[in-house]
């Protein structure tokens, strides 16, 4: 097992000098391209964890809350989930009724002591396959409740559950962040992509609750549930070479409940913005998809005018993050072109000077898997990202870290984004070691063919590269990369002005 690796991404506007040590800044760069070489031999993954494991086994009883779980709404609010109940798996199954428990939530400034109650909505969902030998799930019930009210730079104290039962939760904490102003910013932010639940999600979780985040980006591909037939047994790597005759990709639905289990020591104090990727698309009986991520989380969709969970923006003190779907409607005459046209014309940078986006698949990317997979997603989106100045993009999806030096359109440019892969947090597929520009690794044209979305895959028009589908050595706009598993940290300095594309 390889070691877990922590990525730092400090964002200053000036130098900083430490220890007598220049630091430098991505407004020095272009910097030259440089790789961390892994030996594959070593490139084994890691075994997930089983589902009667401590931290994946239910431990309350009844009605009582579990996989509690926290979303930023406004700056003023924040959403809390959480599932009571049993969820149901078997050839037949029956939906629980979502009324038959009450959704509230006790908050206030002093523990012990809550001043404020709010009630919520309930719901269940279904993963149903009409298939002979497959099995069927229904979910137990999932509970959504917006807190509001709530006063920046403050510790809560918190309680949710059904006081009727009475079936509450015991006490938890969170911290509200400042409000939207310039200097003023998220302490730390962890990004994670492609988490997964095995021994090696384990020691990136464990890690990054140690650098005390106070908050969670999630870049998409997060509990590798369709790793698994219905039936659950083991996980693997590869679903369609282990079970090349399945009908349709299965899922193993209990690895959600497992998974909002071992995540809920951090996110019941820590909230937790999430992505879909492709490992939730989760296809089902009469072509339904990504059932689970939809209906597990709470998300500021309709806070930040979206109509969908799967695209959306908020703030959090000084930066504006905006969350895309890429495995949805992408394209310029669509809704969620429109809504992000609109959200990045209403962005003042003189309150958020940041503006962060985040989708699951990189736009740009070195490595063999996924090259050029979603090319058609930059064609439609990147002028628009760069007209308006976005500072930084975090993708998942590539099982390996690459930062970019600052790119637009596959040319340097000072005015574009620096994009980020933190795509392995640990999950139960192998890192990614191979590299487009190494011999013998330049994908063809017919591979790397995105689930959802068109394909758009061209030859170099300029440069180095000019005529070819791959580069001969690493790309120019690729800063640094390295194949291992773990989280990046962000951290944001002041920032007294922006660059903005023409």
């Amino acid at each position: 097992m390889t070691q877990p690796t922590l990525f730092s991404f400090i964002f200053f506007l000036t130098n900083m000098l430490v220890s007598g040590k220049h630091i430098p800044t991505t407004l020095q760069g272009p910097f030259h391209p440089i790789t961390i070489h892994f030996d594959p031999s070593l490139r084994r993954g890691s075994d997930d964890i089983p589902m009667d494991d401590p931290r994946l086994k239910k431990n309350v009883t009844s009605m009582f809350p579990e996989q509690i779980a926290l979303a930023l709404s406004t700056p003023t609010s924040m959403w809390v989930s959480w599932v009571t109940g049993d969820a149901q798996i078997g050839p037949n199954v029956t939906a629980l009724d979502p009324t038959s428990v009450a959704s509230e939530v006790w908050y206030g400034k002093e523990s012990g002591k809550y001043s404020s109650k709010k009630r919520g909505n309930a719901t269940v969902y279904s993963q149903l396959y009409p298939f002979e030998g497959l099995f069927n799930y229904t979910s137990a019930i999932i509970h959504h409740v917006r807190i509001d009210g709530l006063e920046p730079e403050t510790k809560y104290y918190y309680r949710c559950g059904d006081s009727s039962l009475p079936a509450m939760s015991e006490e938890h904490v969170f911290e509200t962040f400042p409000l939207p102003a310039q200097n003023s910013y998220p302490r730390r932010i962890a990004v994670i992509g492609d988490l997964g639940l095995t021994r090696n999600s384990s020691t990136t979780i464990d890690h990054l609750s140690k650098n005390d985040p106070s908050l969670i980006l999630m870049v998409g591909d997060l509990t590798y549930a369709n790793q698994y037939l219905t039936t659950g047994g083991k996980g693997v790597p590869c679903f369609s070479c282990a079970f090349p005759d399945a009908p349709i990709r299965e899922t193993y639905q209990p690895r959600w409940d497992g998974w909002g289990r071992f995540m809920e020591p951090l996110v019941s104090r820590v909230p937790m913005m999430v992505i879909e990727g492709n490992h939730e698309i989760e296809p089902q009986a009469a072509g339904i998809t990504f059932k689970s991520y939809l209906t597990r989380f709470a998300l500021p969709a309709k806070e930040s005018g979206s109509s969908s969970n799967f695209y959306y923006s908020f703030d959090a003190g000084g930066v504006h993050f905006i969350m895309l779907g890429a495995y949805v409607d992408y394209n310029s005459t669509g809704a969620q072109y429109a809504w992000l046209k609109e959200d990045l014309r209403k962005v003042d940078r003189t309150v958020t000077p940041w503006l962060v986006t985040a989708w699951h698949p990189p736009w740009y990317n070195s490595y063999s898997s996924h090259y050029q997979e979603f090319e058609c997603m930059r064609q439609e989106m990147e002028q628009l990202l760069y007209h308006y100045g976005v500072d930084i993009v975090f993708s998942g999806h590539v099982h390996a870290y690459e930062r970019m030096n600052r790119v637009y359109n596959y040319t340097l440019d000072a005015c574009g984004p620096i994009y980020i892969t933190v795509g392995d947090g640990g999950n139960i597929e192998k890192v990614d070691v191979d590299h487009a520009d190494e011999p013998g690794k330049c994908p063809s044209q017919g591979d790397n063919m995105p689930e959802i979305g068109g394909v758009c895959h061209l030859n170099f028009s300029s440069g180095p590269a000019k005529g070819n589908f791959c580069w001969d050595r690493q790309p120019e706009w690729s800063a640094y990369r390295e194949s291992s598993f773990g989280h990046g940290i962000l951290e944001l300095a002041q920032k007294s002005g922006y660059i903005q594309g023409g």
